[in-house]
């Protein structure tokens, strides 16, 4: 059968919508670092802003190092070869997360990536794919189980599906039940958005939540299970979504020409049919008007999320898990401020510079610096939004809500700060992560961000 088979005996970013940094650069240049536990004696690069801790007092996270892990299994080396392959978005921040919540993501990363490659698979017939994702998660505790019949560029993850799994297994009990959770509600949610177009914002709402807001949760749990974040953190699943939401919407919103080009719709029918008989007339030069107000209300859907997704940064503690969280979030809202209004949604790529990509990824280490630059790309949007977009007062709106977030700890107009030294050292680990980013995946011609 094709869905099960033999383990090879050769050993070999949430996820197919994550955010991107459009970039010239034609050629990848994996980072070959790791990061490990060990502290500066061993030549690590640290950081740790002095309100964020660590769960332990003797060390410092974010720690960069050099390694032939050794240390790991040969499976488990197997899974991070494959996580560099196939993450365009977080490689790099997931290998700078703490201890085993490192490996934790990694599993949960690459279990998802195989799940995203099954729905994503278009020569996999229905009757075969549907039962496919409601069971995936069964798969996890099956040794043998793998699939031979995709035709996805990352099938690689589901043609050595063992090498996952086993390392699926090794995890503790508090991680293997969220991971396996996770999958199988996100494998139902895949399965329900088949043959279902996004009709309603409501339903828009819901897909985003399968594939970006589960993974939001997932993380969160896992974050807490490790306990270097509060419970907390893995409790409110309605901040948690919110953080995957915000990051899918902004994805969809950037992407409406590329998905159009490829034969695929993901903008709600009740917003654009306010504004057009069909989704594709967008594109049209003569409909540009009609475009960017159907642009400009689902930017304002998505700004909705922003004061949930300041709420759940604050309440982070754990440096290496702040970065890992903040930096899609604050390329995300650069990428909504370059969105609105904007003709070139519907004519070509919306760029982000790789300087001011850089730039985010490398101030994006604290929460009053965030909160910045939060404030910032709000006031660049509120700077566009004209007289007579319709939904100018809903936008509005939301920009007041954010704008009154973030200045409830610092002011609007401050962005610079002074670099001490734990965050020089933090900025040079970032630039590194940084390129990385934005140069892993430049065989599709841009480089994704998260992301999931």
């Amino acid at each position: 059968m094709a869905g099960v088979c033999c383990k090879s005996s050769a050993p070999f970013s949430v996820f197919k919508r994550t955010l991107s940094v459009r970039s010239s650069t034609s050629t990848p240049r994996p980072l070959c670092l790791t990061v490990g536990r060990r502290g500066a004696q061993e030549g690590c690069l640290t950081a740790r802003p002095p309100h964020l801790k660590t769960a332990s007092p003797h060390r410092h996270t974010a720690c960069l190092f050099f390694s032939c892990q050794e240390s790991m299994s040969e499976t488990l080396r197997t899974c991070y070869v494959y996580l560099n392959q196939t993450s365009r978005s977080f490689a790099a921040v997931i290998q700078a997360l703490d201890g085993e919540l490192r490996h934790a993501v990694c599993i949960f990363y690459l279990v998802l990536r195989a799940l995203d490659t099954v729905e994503d698979d278009m020569t996999i017939p229905l009757e075969k794919k549907v039962p496919l994702l409601h069971e995936f998660h069964t798969f996890l505790y099956q040794p043998e189980w793998c699939f031979t019949e995709s035709k996805e560029k990352d099938r690689q993850v589901l043609e050595d599906f063992p090498s996952i799994s086993v390392e699926f297994r090794n995890l503790g009990q508090e991680y293997r039940e969220v991971i396996s959770d996770i999958c199988h509600r996100m494998g139902f949610g895949m399965a329900e958005f088949l043959e279902k177009k996004v009709s309603s914002m409501k339903e828009w709402d819901k897909y985003c939540h399968y594939v970006a807001g589960l993974v939001g949760v997932g993380l969160s749990r896992l974050f807490s299970a490790s306990q270097l974040e509060d419970p907390e953190v893995g409790r409110d699943t309605e901040l948690a979504n919110s953080m995957g939401l915000f990051l899918q919407k902004t994805n969809i919103i950037r992407d409406y020409l590329e998905d159009q080009q490829e034969g695929r719709a993901f903008w709600p029918e009740e917003a654009w049919s306010q504004f057009a008989s069909r989704l594709e007339d967008f594109a049209q030069p003569q409909n540009l008007t009609s475009a960017l107000a159907c642009l400009n209300l689902l930017v304002t859907d998505a700004l909705r999320h922003v004061p949930d997704v300041i709420s759940y940064l604050s309440r982070l503690r754990n440096q290496s898990v702040f970065n890992f969280c903040a930096i899609p979030q604050v390329m995300a809202i650069a990428t909504l401020s370059a969105c609105y209004n904007n003709p070139q949604v519907f004519q070509g790529i919306v760029k982000i510079r790789k300087g001011q990509a850089v730039t985010l990824m490398m101030e994006a280490t604290n929460m009053q610096t965030v909160q910045n630059i939060i404030a910032q790309y709000t006031q660049e949007i509120l700077q566009k939004v004209s007289l007579s977009d319709p939904s100018r007062d809903k936008t509005l709106c939301i920009l007041g809500v954010i704008q009154e977030k973030t200045l409830a700890r610092t002011a609007l107009s401050s962005r610079s700060h002074h670099l001490s030294p734990f965050y020089l050292s933090a900025a040079m680990l970032l630039a590194a992560l940084s390129w990385q980013y934005l140069n892993a995946a430049q065989s599709t011609g841009s480089t994704d961000m998260q992301g999931s």
